[in-house]
């Protein structure tokens, strides 16, 4: 394991003063006690009484004592010296004078505070174990540990050792726990399995790819072949029986963590490490594959039923508008027979000579016959045409009913009993029908499934178990283990014991009560006072109106006009701006590097220490190439050893990942958060969210149709949450245009930064009555911008309250019985989602989709019509507060802007085939995006204060209106060279292309 994690900036702050202590600080470790201060008066002259309390604080502050006792931030010695009552502060040199006694205070103050060296026993011991089961438990990187065991030694009272000595220490730690790792694992297969395993990694005339490549090679097409693939490939890695070892000891995440290596690094890599290391990679590798294997079957599952559906439907639209000419001659053939028979003054017995002066019997046989034929019922699907497709789902569906085995809640139980019935009539030419479980057959579907005589249909009963499995998936009432996409969420939220021991402490992290009524209570009484401040406000809310539509009272709300840019903002932005210099994007990313080092957290794959010279250059081109879209080619130099195309390819295989882009993106915007201007901004606790639309040109399965964003093609939305200082802190790729409300809290709840927003705005597309009640549940605000207030309902607690000019609004009751019969299970979804123990994603998913929902999603629907109702009485008394929401969203438009101009090549289209590579490309855009906005907040800081020290009057509230997103002034598009060889001055010709040297191609390389 590498001993060199630690940056330099890590290893400079270690053990030292890093600037000067906050007031928290200070008067945490820096504030002397009546004990502390007998101690300090026991020493002779204001020196050593001073000397000797800096001692003290610092060993409490720092966790050691330091080599200079003195060279302390001014702060420190003002703040003691203040607490001592020493005026004279010059006199603290004479305190090095004698340098036993610094030795001595320290003893002392070891001896009467109990603390204790690195080396002491069994202390030493102690923290060996802790960091060891830290170590074997998660998969945090080394520098986190070290910082975990720093707060520890210093929580415990035992000093510091030298930075080597920690450094070492973790080194040896993570090394022990990775060789244990490797031969627990590479223990559990028996001598066949490891052959098979082995296997993965050869490479035969038959196959030029290894299986192992082939079988990280996920999906890209929808079809009946690629299911059957896809699940041939299930089966596959099934048939090496890793799942059924005994793997329960080892922690997930290093299963996780191990597995990477094999989804990334090349098989002869693998091939080439020590046995115990190589085989103990490809059983987590086997063990993880097999749940990604069964999402990447049931995403073409899904996409192919879909697709059936709506191929079908295209189809019989065209085919009715193909017979619509023959339908309208034939029913106006039928409207002359209709009118004999309206007509009063025509006879009875003389209709059907009338009839048949008009039309033939013939033809009015052919015409009833035609109408029959043609003419479609109001609830017609066009099932019909689906059914036509039976040969196409004959073509899974063995594969299939023989490969997954689904499990189901209580409400998915009618499908899973029709799917298990087609599983047992599967093989049979002409099965018994009579016994199929009809529970699942739809009204739709029934004239169809049911025929007439009463028989059952085998391909619209098979066709419409399809559907409903499709859809029971959707709303997690089906579920498969092993899966990470498609896994039951209900079984991750905290349960049990679990649940028992978590239940106070959830309450507390999320201030709320543990029984509903005093919640019940507090939400209406805040209600009552909002609903009477909205009131009395009205009349002179020039902005609100109440209109009568349709015999019902609406809220209408006019337009924000746009506030107008004072003459002294406009200034100042133009002087900004000409301040800021012009500059390459390569250069702001090497800027940024040395003034952050944010590139450090891109570390090998391997874990191993692998620095080359100049990695930092590398790290560069290879960010750029992705976020500008421009692949390597653009940017390989021969001359250049950090720009050969060898080491840019060995870079973005090894160090580009998503976890280390996270971190690399963390470090960014916690650098952001410190500067000034952006402090000006914000202080982080407000953020919004949107979609930034690309299209996906290639085949792929992570991509979804909307016409309005996409044409004709297929597309993704990178989902990204903003911060009030103009920083991207999350962000998630999502296929098509899912909706909003389904990703909302991911990046709240899952951002790894030093943020914490309490706020979140949305467009309306983000917004459900669930989405509130859990954002009001973990504590946070949710404040979309509505785009028509009129549509909304207010909801009402108090039935017998009187709410004035808004009381004809408040028409609907919220059901409090939901909330408190499920209070407890309301408790632990939030608290399962704050502990992380099931994805906020899943959750959305499970409660929100469907047209059943569940009681727990209609008691959480029901709080959030509370909470909803709150912020809808808010924005409507509040024009500031409407204000404040667009100005934020106007960020994240503006960040998209900026995105759009970095992500310029290949006609700004995403080309990646995996859902993996599509994330990593757009996480590295999002990460040049902070590196522009992080530049450019450097500068305009900079910019201000030049401007002040020239006398410039500069005004608060212009600097709030500054935004770092201006790009013009960056070159992003490179450079070109027009300075010839000189062997071609001579008329000579360049050498030709080696047959291996292919340029890279978006998209190609397998990735999981």
């Amino acid at each position: 394991m590498s001993i060199r994690f630690l940056t330099e900036e890590q290893q400079q702050s270690y053990g030292r003063y890093v600037g000067d202590p906050t007031p928290v600080q200070l008067a945490r470790y820096f504030h002397l006690d009546d004990t502390a201060r007998q101690l300090v008066n026991k020493r002779r002259g204001d020196h050593n009484r001073l000397g000797f309390a800096i001692q003290l604080c610092t060993v409490r502050f720092l966790g050691t004592f330091l080599t200079n006792p003195i060279d302390v931030p001014q702060v420190v010695i003002a703040d003691l010296a203040a607490q001592l009552d020493i005026t004279n502060k010059n006199c603290l040199p004479r305190y090095l004078e004698r340098p036993t006694t610094h030795w001595e205070h320290a003893q002392a103050i070891k001896l009467h505070y109990a603390y204790r060296d690195f080396s002491e026993q069994p202390f030493h011991w102690r923290l060996v174990r802790w960091l060891y089961e830290r170590a074997w438990v998660s998969d945090e990187s080394p520098s986190i540990l070290f910082d975990l065991t720093t707060a520890r030694l210093v929580e415990n009272k035992i000093l510091l050792p030298g930075v080597s000595v920690l450094v070492r220490l973790i080194s040896s730690v993570r090394e022990r726990v990775a060789k244990r790792l490797w031969l627990l694992l590479s223990k559990l297969p028996n001598a066949e399995q490891t052959n098979q395993l082995e296997a993965l990694l050869f490479v035969n005339e038959k196959m030029r790819p290894t299986l192992l490549e082939q079988l990280r090679r996920s999906p890209t097409r929808t079809s009946s072949s690629a299911l059957v693939n896809a699940l041939n490939r299930l089966v596959t890695i099934r048939s090496l029986g890793i799942r059924q070892l005994p793997v329960a000891k080892i922690p997930p995440t290093q299963l996780k963590a191990l597995s990477r290596t094999a989804l990334t690094v090349r098989a002869q890599a693998i091939a080439r490490m020590p046995s115990s290391r190589r085989l103990a990679t490809l059983v987590a590798f086997a063990y993880v594959m097999e749940a990604i294997a069964t999402d990447d079957a049931l995403d073409v599952l899904e996409l192919l039923v879909k697709d059936l559906l709506s191929c079908s439907a295209r189809e019989g639209k065209k085919e009715r508008l193909r017979t619509l000419k023959d339908l309208d001659a034939a029913a106006l053939q039928l409207s002359q027979v209709g009118r004999v028979l309206l007509d009063p003054n025509c006879d009875d017995e003389k209709v059907r000579e009338k009839v048949w002066r008009l039309l033939t019997k013939d033809q009015l046989t052919k015409a009833v016959t035609q109408v029959e034929e043609l003419a479609r019922p109001p609830d017609h699907n066009y099932y019909q045409e689906l059914l036509g497709r039976w040969r196409q789902a004959r073509c899974f569906l063995p594969t299939l009913l023989l490969t997954i085995e689904f499990l189901a809640n209580k409400a998915g139980q009618p499908i899973l009993a029709a799917w298990r019935f087609l599983q047992s009539i599967e093989g049979q030419t002409k099965p018994d029908m009579k016994a199929a479980p009809l529970q699942v057959v739809s009204k739709s579907w029934g004239r169809w499934v049911v025929l007439s005589d009463g028989r059952i249909d085998r391909r619209a009963y098979t066709f419409c178990v399809l559907e409903q499995l499709v859809e029971g998936l959707r709303r997690r009432d089906l579920f498969v283990s092993p899966s990470e996409r498609w896994s039951n969420p209900q079984a991750k939220l905290l349960q049990g014991r679990a649940w028992e021991s978590a239940r106070s402490h959830v309450c507390r992290a999320l201030n709320l009560n543990p029984t509903p009524v005093e919640e019940l209570n507090v939400l209406r009484q805040q209600l009552d006072e909002a609903y009477s401040r909205t009131a009395n406000n009205l009349p002179n809310n020039a902005a609100v109106r109440i209109e009568v539509t349709k015999g019902r009272e609406t809220l209408t709300i006019s337009n924000l006009d746009k506030l107008e840019e004072p003459d002294s903002y406009l200034l100042l932005k133009q002087q900004v701006e000409s301040l800021l210099p012009h500059v390459d994007l390569p250069e702001v990313l090497l800027e940024i590097q040395v003034k952050t080092g944010f590139m450090d957290e891109f570390i090998h794959i391997n874990e191993s220490f692998a620095r080359v010279r100049d990695l930092s250059t590398s790290i560069c081109a290879v960010l750029i190439a992705s976020a500008c879209n421009i692949g390597l080619t653009p940017l390989v130099r021969p001359d250049l050893p950090a720009l050969t195309r060898s080491r840019l390819t060995w870079v973005e295989q090894n160090y580009i990942r998503p976890e280390t882009l996270v971190r690399a993106n963390a470090r960014l915007v916690d650098t952001q958060a410190q500067i000034p201007l952006a402090q000006n901004w914000g202080g982080g606790e407000v953020a919004s969210a949107d979609g930034l639309r690309f299209v996906v040109p290639v085949r792929t399965l992570n991509a979804g149709p909307n016409s309005k964003y996409f044409g004709q093609g297929r597309g993704i939305t990178y989902y990204n949450f903003t911060s009030d200082q103009f920083t991207g802190f999350h962000g998630l790729v999502v296929p098509g245009t899912l909706r909003d409300s389904l990703v909302v809290l991911v990046g709240l709840l899952e951002q790894q930064t030093s943020l914490q927003p309490k706020e979140l705005m949305t467009d309306t597309s983000g917004y459900s009555d669930v989405v509130f009640g859990l954002f009001w549940l973990l504590g946070y605000q949710f404040s979309p911008r509505l785009a028509d207030v009129g549509e909304a309902r207010f909801w009402r607690l108090d039935t017998n309250a009187d709410y004035g000019v808004l009381d004809k609004l408040a028409r609907q009751w919220v059901k409090t019985h939901l909330i408190e019969q499920n209070w407890d299970d309301l408790l632990r979804v939030a608290g399962s989602l704050k502990l992380g123990t099931v994805s906020a994603q899943e959750i959305m998913r499970a409660l929100q989709l469907g047209k059943k929902p569940s009681t727990l999603a209609k008691a959480i629907g029901e709080l959030g019509r509370v909470a909803k109702t709150l912020y809808l009485l808010n924005y409507v008394d509040d024009e500031a507060y409407r204000r404040r929401i667009l100005t934020q969203l106007n960020r994240g438009e503006g960040r998209h802007s900026l995105s759009r101009a970095i992500f310029y090549g290949r006609r700004g289209e995403v080309r990646q085939r995996y859902r993996e590579g599509q994330e990593e490309q757009l996480s590295a855009l999002g990460l040049v995006v902070n590196v522009l906005v992080l530049w450019n907040t450097y500068y305009m800081n900079t910019a201000l204060n030049h401007l002040r020290l020239q006398g410039t009057l500069v005004k608060a509230e212009d600097i709030a209106r500054l935004s770092p997103l201006a790009y013009s002034h960056i070159n992003m598009l490179g450079r070109y060279h027009f300075n010839l060889p000189s062997e071609l001055l001579d008329g000579g010709m360049r050498p030709l292309r080696d047959l291996n040297d292919f340029p890279e191609t978006w998209g190609e390389t397998p990735c999981m």
